[in-house]
C-alpha cells in the first residue's frame, strides 16, 4: 500500500508593488468651489479694509482659478497617463512662454490696422503651439489626439492665465488710484469667457499637431496641420474683433453715412436705443457663434473615427473616461 503524501502548494505570489497614484476624481469641483470661496473672502476684505497688499492675491486668485480647474478637469478625465510633470510644465512653462513671445512679436510686428487683430490670432497661435513643441520635446511618446488636446488645452489656459492676470492689473491701477470695482469686474467677465478663448483654441490645434508628430518626437507641418492653425488664428481673430464688427453691423443697418472716424474711437456717440440692442445683439451673438463653431471642431476631433489621426502613427483610440 503506497504511503499517503500530502500535497504542498507553492506560497502565494507576494503582493505586487502599489502603482502611482493617478488623480482623485472630483478634485476639480473640491477646487473649483473652495477657490471661489477664498476669492470671495479676499474681495470683502480688500474691499472692508482697502488693504492694497491683498490685490496680488485677488488677482492671483481670479486670474489663474478658471483655468487651473479646466487643467485639473482635462488631467482627471483623459490625461492622467500623461504624468503631471508635463502638464505642469505645458501650463506654466508653455502659458509664460506664449505670452513673452506674443509681447514680443506684437510689439515689433502690429500696427493698428484693419487686419491688426487677425494679425494678433496668427502671432499668439503660433506662439503657444511653439511653447507646447519647446515643453515637450524630449518626449517622443506623447502622440496622437488625446495628447494634443489635452497638453494644447494646457498650455492656451496657462496663456489666458498669465494674460488675464496682466489685464486685471491694468484694469486695478488708474490714475485715480486703484479701482477694486474694475478689477473684479474684469476678472469675472474674463473667468466666464476662459473656457471658450485660448484653451479651447489651442486644444484644436494641438490635437491636429500631436496627431501628425512622429514616432522619433519630431514635427510635422502637414497641410492638416498648417490648415487648422490658420482655421483657430482666424476664429481668435473674429473674437478679438467682435466689438468692431458688431459696430459696423449696427451703423450699416441704422446710419445713411457711414463714418470712418467712428471706427477708430471704437464707440457709438449718443447712441439710439435701437443701436444698443443692436450692438449687444451683434457682439453677443457673434461670441457666441464664434464659440459654437470651435466647439463643433473640438468635438470632431474627440471621436474616435476622427480623420485627423489615421494614417499618423499616433493615438487614434479617441478618449477614455475613468
Amino acid at each position: 500500500m503506497d504511503e499517503y503524501r500530502p500535497t504542498t502548494q507553492p506560497p502565494p505570489p507576494p503582493p505586487a508593488p502599489p502603482g502611482p497614484a493617478g488623480p482623485r476624481p472630483g478634485l476639480w469641483k473640491r477646487c473649483l468651489w473652495g477657490g471661489l470661496t477664498l476669492w470671495a473672502l479676499t474681495a470683502v476684505v480688500t474691499y472692508a479694509t482697502a488693504n492694497t497688499t491683498l490685490l496680488p492675491t485677488l488677482i492671483l486668485l481670479g486670474s489663474f482659478l478658471v483655468p487651473g480647474v479646466f487643467v485639473l478637469w482635462a488631467y482627471e478625465r483623459h490625461g492622467g497617463d500623461l504624468g503631471l510633470p508635463v502638464i505642469l510644465g505645458c501650463f506654466v512653462t508653455g502659458g509664460v512662454l506664449g505670452v513673452l513671445g506674443a509681447s514680443v512679436m506684437e510689439s515689433y510686428l502690429l500696427h493698428p490696422s484693419l487686419w491688426m487683430f487677425l494679425g494678433v490670432g496668427l502671432i499668439e497661435e503660433a506662439v503657444k503651439l511653439a511653447a507646447l513643441m519647446f515643453v515637450v520635446r524630449r518626449r517622443p511618446r506623447l502622440r496622437g489626439r488625446r495628447a494634443g488636446l489635452v497638453l494644447g488645452g494646457t498650455v492656451g489656459f496657462g496663456f489666458a492665465a498669465f494674460e488675464s492676470a496682466g489685464y486685471a492689473f491694468n484694469a486695478a491701477v488708474t490714475i485715480d488710484g486703484i479701482d477694486l470695482r474694475s478689477l473684479l469686474e474684469t476678472e469675472i467677465l474674463r473667468g466666464l469667457l476662459a473656457p471658450f478663448g485660448h484653451g479651447l483654441w489651442t486644444a484644436i490645434a494641438g490635437a491636429v499637431l500631436f496627431s501628425f508628430r512622429r514616432p522619433d518626437g519630431r514635427f510635422r507641418l502637414a497641410g492638416p496641420v498648417v490648415g487648422t492653425y490658420l482655421g483657430v488664428a482666424v476664429l481668435h481673430a473674429l473674437w478679438d474683433s467682435m466689438h468692431g464688427i458688431a459696430l459696423w453691423l449696427v451703423l450699416r443697418l441704422t446710419a445713411t453715412d457711414l463714418d470712418r472716424s467712428l471706427f477708430a474711437q471704437g464707440y457709438l456717440p449718443e447712441p439710439t436705443a435701437r443701436q444698443e440692442h443692436l450692438f449687444t445683439l451683434f457682439s453677443v451673438g457673434g461670441l457666441v457663434l464664434v464659440t459654437l463653431v470651435g466647439l463643433a471642431w473640438l468635438r470632431s476631433l474627440a471621436r474616435p473615427d476622427s480623420p485627423a489621426g489615421r494614417g499618423s502613427g499616433g493615438d487614434t483610440t479617441g478618449f477614455h473616461t475613468p
